[in-house]
């Protein structure tokens, strides 16, 4: 708790942290009211359609959000964007106002979502390290994760109780509020949080535009690649939960949305003690492994989702939120330390486009599996999926050290031996 108090007294931080928590709120919210409307107008099949929309704009919004990041102000991407999309969310409960919503006006809200989401998916991480001591940096990596678990543990709840009281489509003003002041937390922050700053001409090679030289640092780099790879694979089950949990709520307890609502907040609280925890224990050299562990614990306990009764699959919701949450926390350190800041907006970038990229073909795989209601089959294949890539990762990384303050350039350049950017590689390590 020490080191949670200690980073939240960084104001800076203490405002985008902030900002973070309400616009969650509302995205817990919005979904669990954009799932119910789907359900209603167009069943299981629709939903599948809903969740590729949320998510398979996010590789095309990755090529175009990259570099932009790296090329101008990331405070300024972030106030444009959140006000851009919270009058984009404002059109549903206007267009149910006016009796005039239709099921593509959902698919519209959803590709726009996930074309821009990106923006704060990537540039949160790419900004921190501006905001925060590199010592601190698994606290605040920590205290992230913990605001997204406790937020989607009570934006759903929030959701499904506005569902009864005023109707799905009115739950997305409240999101549509959270954009505002998130927008508003950001433009008090005071730290730049511009373009980053030029670099040496000895790293050049960092500061070529474009995406060849983030493709090579990350290939080359087994920590990134490892991650980016592994993590992805991981995010297929969660593509596929996003289409199974609504299916269950609707379909197999005949429940309302309330069912909905509290396995997504069982599943979330899960997500915010293992974030508690990871977050406050100090950075450790066996970080990779550990890593490895939890994503073969996360995906092993999917299989308790087998039997469709809702104790067990509450449980494995909870487990897999416990166990999966710190992957994140861990692997966000790894990520902020191994890349330089003069690639840091397009390396985040890639790097989540990449994991948030395989959660449509977990979302499409749900909708095909469970519009001919095969549910088994959809829980086996998505958790040998989630579980494989943690054994891979702890045979890889079981003796390799991980170390705070080693970019992947500087590893790569010390490869490469003594040459012109030898004086650059003593003055970094």
């Amino acid at each position: 708790m020490k080191a949670y108090l200690a980073i939240l007294r960084i104001g800076d931080y203490r405002l985008l942290w902030s900002a973070l928590v309400l616009n969650l709120l509302g995205d817990g919210a919005t979904y669990a009211a954009l799932a119910w409307i789907t359900l209603e107008k167009a069943g299981a099949a629709g939903l599948g359609v809903l969740g590729v929309c949320l998510t398979l704009p996010v590789i095309l919004g990755g090529a175009v959000v990259g570099p932009l990041l790296d090329r101008f102000s990331r405070r300024k991407l972030f106030i444009y964007d959140s006000v851009f999309r919270g009058f984009v969310v404002a059109l549903i409960p206007l267009l149910a106002a006016m009796d005039a919503l239709q099921t593509w006006n959902l698919y519209g809200v959803a590709l726009i979502y996930g074309l821009l989401k990106i923006i704060p998916l990537a540039g949160t991480p790419a900004v921190l390290p501006e905001l925060v001591p590199e010592d601190k940096l698994q606290a605040a990596s920590g205290l992230e994760s913990t605001a997204m678990g406790a937020a989607n543990v009570v934006g759903p709840a929030i959701g499904a109780g506005l569902i009864t009281a005023f109707g799905a489509p009115y739950v997305l003003v409240l999101d549509a509020v959270t954009y505002l002041v998130f927008a508003f937390l950001i433009s008090r922050i005071k730290a730049p949080m511009g373009r980053p700053e030029p670099v040496a001409a000895s790293d050049a090679q960092e500061a070529r535009p474009g995406w060849a030289p983030v493709f090579r640092l990350i290939v080359r780099d087994r920590f990134l690649l490892v991650l980016t790879l592994s993590f992805g694979a991981f995010n297929v089950s969660a593509g596929a939960l996003i289409v199974a949990l609504p299916w269950l709520a609707k379909f197999e307890f005949d429940s309302g949305p309330g069912i909905l609502g509290l396995m997504l907040a069982v599943m979330a609280a899960g997500e915010l003690i293992g974030s508690l925890v990871s977050g406050a224990v100090k950075t450790s050299e066996r970080q990779m492994l550990r890593i490895g562990v939890f994503q073969l614990l996360s995906g092993a306990v999917l299989f308790l989702l087998l039997p469709s009764m809702l104790p067990w699959i509450l449980l494995g919701l909870a487990l897999n939120g416990i166990l999966s949450a710190p992957m994140t926390v861990l692997g966000g350190v790894v990520r902020m330390t191994r890349v330089p800041n003069a690639m840091r907006g397009r390396a985040m970038t890639l790097m989540r486009t990449v994991m948030a990229g395989s959660l449509p073909a977990g979302s499409a795989l749900g909708g095909v599996l469970l519009s001919g209601s095969h549910y088994d089959g959809l829980i086996l294949v998505v958790a040998a999926l989630a579980a494989a890539p943690g054994v891979l990762t702890v045979l890889l990384f079981r003796r390799t050290p991980f170390r705070l303050g080693v970019t992947a350039a500087d590893d790569q350049r010390v490869q490469r031996g003594p040459d012109l950017d030898s004086d650059a590689v003593h003055a970094t390590s």
